[in-house]
């Protein structure tokens, strides 16, 4: 019964312990929530330049680059990868491992023993001996020991040439967010240059459009013009309000747009850079040919498989090198307290082998995945090589087919602004009505919002022929720790060298490849 009761008892305790350890969630309360967005709303922006001035293309690029929460995500990926490089180099070394410990007990470990052979010295049946003891009852005992396994050390100088090459594979994906990040600064900057040019005069074209729709109505209710003339009127009027709104709409739009892509917040006021409006635009100086072959070196998607076709060759050595024995060689120092000991402290050494002899059955099904992943890569990089040679062919032509879209719209933007000087002075003789000057003034804001947005397209298909080639000249700049101002300063001493994608071609640093 005492025993039931001590079961009983422990069992109850068991169960109250194994309750008490219970995990439950626990969901964050409002104010450790408001707190944490306070926190993030607050470090999103924390030490960043303040902008000091108008900013310009080159210092809207850099501040992207600099501050762009996209770009320093990929930044910290590459930095991991360094360091997992970095923990994988311990691997290599021995291990080398120290321990101490203390034992105790409330009485001694003593033993008796008896003779089980006849014929003993001690006569022909068995005897039995008195207890003894070798050990004492608290006995301290430290040893440290080098060991080295020469299969491990195989496996793990693979495994870091693999982690080496995935810090090159996520070097080439922050390249790549390079090349986006330059091509959407580009289109979002001269929109919203744009924007500057045209908002205020679109705000005063519509207040004249409200004005002349309020004189329409006006003379329609007091049946002062025919109705059908009237109601066509404000028809024309009502459309061109809306197309006023709508040029508002995506104008403000590519402003809030380059802000977030410099990680401003939604409501920073900053001005920009506007530079004369112009036409110009820079020539190809390469064949298409030698865009390609550009194109096939320095694209990031095909490093990034080929890297990935090293890592997988690295795993087929892997996959060989299990086949063989472990052999491990160890050698250490101790020490026990033990005072029935001879010899307290010694020193120990030896080898042990040991082989998985069902590696051996593995390594063909090993062998079979290693190969069909290979397989996979290579049709990866050749449907890759594919995309990558249509990309250039369509960026080349869409460039230049954009070029002569610009030359349209600027030689439709000349006729107009002649067009609308002429409609003034007849406005001013009141030769013409309101509505038609209203009519004229509203096609000459479009064909300037349609040169700006043309001259822009061209932009974007430059930045997007240097990206279909993988050139993206800013590499440099990046590897070192510049304020934004001087990163500004060293991309727009690199656009004066590099003003063809031939000459970024040669300056960029990639050339290394």
């Amino acid at each position: 019964m005492r025993g039931l009761a001590f079961y009983r008892t422990i069992s109850v305790g068991l169960v109250v312990f194994l309750a008490g350890c219970a995990v439950r969630p626990e969901p964050f309360t409002e104010i450790e929530l408001t707190i944490n967005a306070d926190l993030n709303v607050a470090e999103v922006t924390a030490g960043q330049e303040p902008v000091a001035r108008a900013i310009g293309l080159q210092e809207a690029m850099s501040r992207a680059l600099a501050y762009n929460l996209d770009f320093r995500v990929e930044a910290m990926q590459q930095s991991l990868r360094v360091a997992e490089l970095d923990l994988s180099h311990w691997s290599l070394l021995p291990s080398a491992v120290a321990s101490t410990g203390f034992a105790g007990r409330d009485n001694y470990s003593a033993t008796s023993s008896r003779t089980v052979l006849p014929g003993d010295v001690l006569g022909p049946s068995p005897v039995v001996l008195r207890n003894a003891t070798s050990q004492e009852k608290r006995i301290e005992t430290a040893d440290i020991g080098f060991s080295w396994n020469v299969l491990d050390f195989g496996l793990s100088y693979i495994r870091a040439r693999q982690a080496a090459d995935k810090v090159l594979i996520a070097d080439e994906l922050k390249r790549k967010v390079i090349q986006r990040i330059v091509e959407d600064v580009r289109t979002a900057y001269w929109r919203a240059v744009s924007a500057e040019r045209l908002m205020r005069r679109l705000g005063r074209l519509e207040r004249r459009t409200q004005q002349a729709l309020d004189g329409t109505r006006r003379l329609y209710r007091a049946r002062e013009t025919s109705p059908i003339t009237a109601l066509t009127y404000e028809r024309e009027l009502v459309e061109i309000k809306r197309t006023i709104q709508e040029l508002d709409r995506d104008l403000k739009i590519a402003k809030s747009q380059l802000a977030a892509l410099m990680n401003l917040k939604p409501k920073a006021h900053f001005a920009l850079v506007v530079p004369p409006r112009s036409s110009r635009t820079p020539g190809l100086t390469m064949g298409l040919e030698e865009m390609i072959g550009v194109a096939m070196k320095f694209r990031p998607e095909l490093r990034e498989v080929a890297y990935k076709r090293r890592i997988n060759s690295h795993e087929a050595d892997a996959a060989l090198l299990e086949l063989l024995p472990g052999f491990q060689l160890y050698v250490g120092a101790n020490y026990d307290s033990n005072t029935f000991l001879l010899n307290d402290t010694w020193h120990g050494w030896g080898y042990k082998a040991a082989w998985n002899l069902l590696k051996v059955f593995q390594y063909p099904a090993k062998r079979s995945v290693v190969e069909l992943q290979d397989d996979v890569l290579r049709e990866r990089e050749l449907a890759l090589t594919m995309a990558v040679m249509t990309q250039v062919h369509v960026s080349r032509v869409k460039y230049l087919h954009l070029r002569k879209e610009l030359a349209t719209a600027a030689e439709y933007l000349d006729v107009q602004s002649r067009l609308v000087a002429q409609m003034r002075i007849e406005a001013s003789a009141d030769r013409i009505s309101e509505q038609t000057l209203i009519r004229e003034e509203m096609n000459t804001l479009v064909a300037e919002v349609k040169h700006d947005i043309a001259f822009a397209a061209v932009q974007t298909a430059y930045a997007n022929v240097f990206a279909s080639m993988g050139l993206d000249p800013y590499a440099d700049e990046l590897s070192h720790q510049l304020s934004v101002s001087e990163l500004a300063g060293d991309m727009r001493a690199r656009a004066l060298i590099g003003r063809s994608e031939r000459g970024a071609a040669k300056t960029a640093t990639y050339v290394r490849y």
